[in-house]
């Protein structure tokens, strides 16, 4: 269930608890810098409440002396000359000043430091945790979603923490200290200066209530334009070649014009609040102007007491003004660290089990049984599968789309785990085995192998982190891709478009295959790795595999039926079910299901090849 987003602090305040428990850890870390900070805090108030004394003084003893009565005594200044006494004061306001900006200064470094290292510390912590998370987690997610949460979401902790939270503190503490203050100057003109402030309140809060729904709005029109954009540019190939261009330009374009209006909508109310604040603010001003002058005249106050007052006044209204943009950003900050939470708080279906240990080197047996599996309980995948492989074996996995090659072998990597049953490798159940210790020694070359945006080099490293120079270049020749590699621009440093685009399927195969070989692990999976290939590439790629696969155990996913002639076992699995098993003669020798599609295989091919024969024939004869 969707939470509902918080509107004010109130809302916010239990949110915000569970966000400083749950990261208090981190928080605690930069317990220095925020002590910095708080420091800073402190000396910005005190100083800010001190700032207007001066101007009182310099009112009541050099101004209108004959008007005033001090009401302060201070030894040294009691005494001074006119001039000197004015000089100090003078210096006094740009000494103030200048103290209230260093402490303003220590303070906000000090915070927007520990709450950079803070959130750095959190999107560390998030991104480790969404590598973590099963597929079946992330075949469910939104990657755009996931992403904003790593990026937009953890900044805007940070964002928060520096622009509302910190100011927001600053003014309620210095609100309060003011008010205290004009309490303390004449309760009568504060009492007069309060009375407007829920006239204040009322209108800000529902000016405010409005800005925050266009704004929501907003927002959410602003993901369904970045989830447009993310689509489209992910599939600009697809994009171009059904000239699909104007469509998503102008659905684009309608949702970027509503976006506008709201935009403008959001910024009319603004100002529409900003001047409401101002005409409050002076109807306060002009009442206790009103009340004070008076009160000025009867020497109850003094010119100076009432010069504090309305700067006082002024400063009290600044922060209450913004009080509502701080709530908002603040609100929305905590709705940022929820989200942040609750993907914290996923647990992955697929972890190491408690006890479980690092696998030792695999000889290669792998056997399951009764192994059922689906990807929602009441629709079941495969079912109740038993084989066992011994070490070495090539086996090949074929039948048609759907029937659960492909999950089969997610299960053998443990990407997910058997709703019943278990798989065993050289005797033992995968779930005794770390994660990482498992699948370090399982390779695989997928039919879209992907490749990083980084150098040849690291890309074939990826497959055994730490491998050697000499490793690396050796694995490239087993996959055939050396010479081609030492063609590229700057040879193994050459650094890959995304996904691997500059380069041609054969050669990206060609290095998912170096990649699997550095790994020299007991347990091969290939996935469909020669579709698409011309005939060159197809040779090239085929051979590596062979050497790839030599003296390892080998699970084959394939269409193509020629290439699972080879293999020890062939598995005919349709339904999550194997229906036919054994070597390619066998099968043949059955006559079923294999041997009807081997051999309409064979006829497709050889119709193809006699047609192509004969348009070669008919053209050498036009020549």
């Amino acid at each position: 269930m969707k939470q509902k987003r918080p509107e004010n602090i109130q809302q916010a305040l239990p949110a915000m608890k569970r966000i400083v428990q749950r990261f208090w850890p981190q928080i605690r870390k930069q317990s220095v810098l925020l002590m910095i900070a708080c420091l800073g805090l402190v000396g910005e108030i005190v100083i800010r409440l001190l700032e207007p004394w001066p101007l009182k003084l310099i009112f009541d003893r050099l101004i209108v002396p004959d008007v005033a009565t001090p009401d302060l005594t201070i030894p040294l200044l009691d005494n001074a000359e006119p001039i000197v006494l004015l000089t100090i004061l003078t210096v006094a306001i740009v000494v103030a000043t200048g103290l209230r900006s260093v402490a303003a200064y220590i303070g906000l470094v000090g915070m927007s430091l520990a709450a950079t290292r803070i959130v750095t510390n959190i999107r560390a912590r998030l991104y480790a945790h969404l590598q973590r998370l099963s597929l079946s987690f992330h075949n469910q997610a939104k990657s755009g979603d996931l992403i904003t949460r790593i990026t937009n979401d953890t900044d805007k902790l940070r964002e928060v923490a520096v622009t509302a939270a910190l100011p927001l503190i600053v003014n309620s503490l210095t609100f309060v200290g003011i008010v205290s203050v004009m309490f303390w100057l004449n309760r009568e003109l504060t009492l007069i200066a309060i009375a407007i402030f829920p006239l204040f309140v009322i209108s800000t809060l529902k000016i405010s209530k409005r800005i925050h729904g266009i704004a929501r709005q907003q927002r959410k029109r602003e993901g369904a334009m970045a989830a447009t954009v993310a689509e489209s540019m992910g599939a600009i190939k697809v994009v171009q070649a059904l000239s699909l261009e104007g469509m998503l330009e102008d659905s684009f374009a309608s949702q970027n014009q509503k976006s506008l209006a709201e935009g403008a909508q959001t910024q009319r109310l603004s100002a529409g609040l900003q001047r409401t604040v101002e005409i409050l603010v002076a109807i306060a001003t002009a009442l206790v102007l009103w009340r004070g002058v008076q009160l000025v005249m009867a020497k109850v106050v003094t010119p100076g007491d009432l010069l504090v007052f309305i700067t006082y006044l002024k400063t009290a209204f600044k922060p209450t003004r913004q009080l509502a943009r701080y709530t908002a950003q603040i609100a929305k900050a905590t709705a940022c660290g929820e989200r942040i939470i609750d993907l914290l708080d996923t647990v992955p279906d697929i972890r190491d089990t408690r006890g479980a240990v690092d696998a030792p080197p695999f000889r290669g047996a792998v056997r399951f049984q009764n192994v059922s599996f689906g990807y929602e309980p009441d629709k079941g995948i495969l079912d109740g599968l038993n084989f066992q492989v011994q070490a070495g074996q090539r086996v090949a996995l074929v039948g048609p789309s759907g029937g659960g090659k492909s999950t089969l072998v997610s299960l053998l990597l443990r990407l997910y785990d058997p709703l019943e049953g278990q798989i065993l490798i050289d005797g033992h159940d995968l779930r005794e085995y770390k994660l990482e210790s498992l699948r370090r020694q399982i390779s695989i070359v997928l039919q879209d192998s992907v490749l990083f945006a980084t150098t040849v080099r690291d890309n074939i490293a990826y497959g055994s982190l730490g491998a050697t120079e000499d490793e690396i270049i050796v694995a490239a020749h087993l996959a055939n891709a050396h010479d081609f590699i030492m063609a590229l621009p700057q040879g193994y440093d050459t650094i890959l478009g995304e996904r691997g685009a500059t380069l041609s399927g054969g050669q990206r195969q060609r290095i998912a295959i170096a990649r699997a070989a550095v790994r020299q692990a007991s347990i091969v999976i290939l996935d469909e790795p020669t579709v698409g290939l011309d005939n060159e590439n197809e040779r090239a790629v085929s051979e590596a595999l062979e050497r790839l696969t030599y003296n390892s155990t080998t699970f084959l996913i394939t269409h193509d039926l020629r290439s699972a002639t080879s293999a020890d076992q062939i598995f005919y699995i349709e339904k999550g079910r194997i229906l036919e098993r054994g070597t390619h003669a066998e099968l043949m020798g059955l006559g079923q299901r294999y041997a009807t599609l081997y051999r309409l295989q064979v006829a497709i091919e050889n119709h193809d090849y006699d047609q192509l024969s004969s348009r070669h024939n008919t053209a050498q004869i036009g020549r």
